[in-house]
């Protein structure tokens, strides 16, 4: 039996404001709904894979 225990933890998380072009919400609203994920989830996974993979350089 695995010792290993499930600890929820919850992600300190805060309101922003952005302003986005017409055509690129209209993009993002139909992304997200293809995968089947809220605006403001796809938009969050966006920035991480952004963030994750910006070359400074």
């Amino acid at each position: 039996m695995s010792s290993n225990k499930f600890k929820p933890l919850k992600q300190e998380k805060t309101v922003i404001s952005i302003r986005l072009d017409v055509d690129t919400l209209k993009t993002i609203d139909e992304l997200s709904a293809n995968t089947d994920i809220s605006r403001n989830e796809f938009i969050v996974q966006c920035i991480d894979y952004a963030l994750k993979n910006y070359n400074k350089d």
